[in-house]
């Protein structure tokens, strides 16, 4: 849900996502001198409270003080800078947001311009789009608060509640809709790169118990072992599908195709049927491991259509037979054809590859490219050249970028210099926002604490997530998100699933919410390790000369993100 109001010179817009409310101010110019920064206050009205939200930086003059990870009233210690976020938003909630300008000084801050609107988050599951995003990010100040004492995630029992703090409704979406499948005249297609969650393989023995027709596609390709001799995923797969006694109603999924390293079966869905028929599908970036649900940043989305849970299921069919490859990418580019217009169809749409060419890719880049308005992206493993083409040379004053890498982890070493100086001289263009995945490893940066991973990721740490988000504040916003890492491997070799969503402005402000929540915690990080080799991290006090608003206007990528943000002309 969106609200934007404005008064007396200062607007607020508010985009109301599932646990994500973003804020983007703007003050007219001639107005901001003297302006120390901004102050939020929020009510819940479901809780019946109202309060002064908080951040972590102070002026030096009042600084009261507090421990580290201690934070501070925005009222008393405001907040400088035209977009903010608060992260402690509960879904279907109605809340108001009241954002004051203050002038003045430390002492003495006098309230200058204010106004509030009403928002209400959306739920998790509502209309036909349920989209689960897990916390993804455990290396944060709020992880090291709260668990940052406790041993170990690996071993750690399943009662334990960090479970269920990081997987923040990812891991209950996904048990759901396993439990949704009744009993006899149910069925529960599943096609998965990983399968190797104990919970998810023991809730489909127990639909299997109950009578459900439950089937299972694994990746079983003979990858090049791992340092210990394993077959990832395979020898894992094989191993969960024993343990919970689902091996016989399993199958090796083998993409092989006569190459030196096989394509991957990368899937990751589930398809509810009644009577053989489709009801539903679930799918997203998530893999059925521990570190797809508790770990790395994914998604869960499921989606309440007949006509498109039937697509699914076409192709789960297809792949079950294990078929010839030009025969499975004949039938699939039939299955889900590539949009032969610059924006795919209003609704819900779906691509599937292997395809015959790389022409979806192509399509995908040419949205990228030609966004008018803003374009934002995820990136696990490295940016394809047709998206550093749309990163140079495209049409959005607003591109954001959020990676696990800056670059690619295999890499050549000759070619290393020479790859990062190429995305240095993209991410200094203003119209782009890059941010790589990164922690903060000591607690030498004062008020910070030192930040742990889970350690339940070992390929892919901080961004596992596959999806663009175009034009996502406009009224008709598209959102393409599902397995595939936007590469020509995920669009002619492996076996890979994309949602094609156009107009649906729910389904765009929480993935929104959740883009910006990330792309926030990644680039402050990334900043902070990016610092002169040795010396000691200096914590930035607020500033009292009224001068760091200067550089939210002018055209720089702050004032585009001011004026994107808060919906005026940049």
């Amino acid at each position: 849900m969106r609200a934007r109001k404005t008064s007396q010179g200062l607007t607020l817009r508010a985009i109301a996502g599932t646990h994500v409310v973003l804020l983007g101010m703007h003050l007219d110019k001639a107005l901001c001198t003297g302006l120390m920064g901004f102050a939020v206050h929020r009510t819940d009205h479901t809780e019946d409270e109202a309060y002064w939200l908080e951040g972590m930086k102070t002026f030096e003059e009042t600084d009261p003080g507090f421990p580290e990870g201690g934070r501070y009233g925005t009222h008393r210690h405001p907040i400088q800078g035209f977009t903010w976020s608060d992260f402690t938003a509960k879904p279907g909630r109605r809340y108001t947001y009241r954002v004051v300008a203050l002038k003045g000084v430390p002492t003495e801050l006098t309230p200058f311009r204010k106004v509030e609107v009403t928002v209400k988050t959306e739920s998790p599951a509502a209309g036909n789009h349920d989209v689960f995003f897990n916390r993804g990010a455990a290396a944060s100040q709020e992880y090291s608060r709260r668990f940052g004492k406790l041993a170990s995630l690996k071993n750690a029992p399943d009662d334990d509640p960090r479970w269920a703090w990081l997987s923040r409704g990812a891991a209950e979406g996904v048990l759901d809709f396993v439990a949704r499948a009744a009993g006899p005249g149910h069925g529960l297609r599943v096609a998965a790169y990983e399968f190797r969650w104990p919970a998810f393989a023991q809730a489909l023995q127990a639909a299997k118990a109950r009578g459900v027709d439950v089937r299972i596609l694994y990746d079983g390709n003979n990858n090049p072992p791992e340092d210990d001799g394993m077959v990832f995923p395979r020898d894992e797969n094989r191993a969960t599908a024993l343990a919970a006694q689902v091996d016989g109603v399993s199958s090796e999924r083998i993409t092989r195709n006569d190459v030196k390293d096989p394509p991957i079966a990368h899937h990751k869905f589930v398809v509810h049927t009644v009577a053989g028929k489709a009801q539903a599908v679930l799918t997203g970036s998530t893999n059925f491991s521990k570190g797809g649900v508790y770990g790395q940043s994914n998604v869960v989305h499921v989606v309440e259509s007949k006509p498109v849970a039937a697509k699914y299921l076409a192709c789960w069919d297809l792949i079950a037979t294990n078929p010839a490859p030009a025969a499975l990418k004949a039938a699939l580019a039939a299955l889900g054809a590539i949009p032969t217009t610059p924006r795919p169809k209003d609704g819900t749409s779906c691509l599937f590859s292997p395809q015959p060419s790389d022409d979806a890719l192509d399509w995908y880049a040419a949205l990228a490219k030609a966004a008018p308005g803003a374009l934002f992206m995820t990136f696990a493993f490295g940016m394809n050249a047709l998206f550093k083409d749309a990163y140079q040379g495209g049409t959005a004053p607003l591109r954001y970028a959020l990676m696990d890498k800056l670059i690619p982890s295999g890499t050549r070493k000759d070619k290393r210099d020479a790859a990062i100086a190429e995305m240095t001289t993209l991410r200094k263009l203003v119209e782009n926002r890059f941010a790589v995945g990164n922690r903060i490893e000591t607690n030498a940066f004062d008020r910070w604490l030192r930040e742990k991973l889970t350690g339940l990721n070992s390929h892919v740490q901080f961004i596992h997530t596959k999806y663009m988000l175009v034009d996502p504040l406009s009224d008709d916003p598209v959102v393409i998100t599902g397995s595939a890492n936007f590469s020509k491997a995920s669009s002619d070799q492996n076996d890979e699933n994309m949602l094609l969503i156009r107009g649906n402005t729910r389904v765009a402000d929480i993935y929104l919410g959740e883009y910006m929540r990330l792309w926030n915690h990644y680039a402050f990080r990334e900043w902070l390790a990016a610092g002169a080799p040795g010396a000691e991290p200096k914590f930035k006090h607020l500033d009292t000369t009224s001068t760091w608003w200067k550089g939210y206007f002018g055209g720089s990528a702050r004032s585009r993100q001011r004026a994107y943000f808060a919906g005026v002309p940049l």
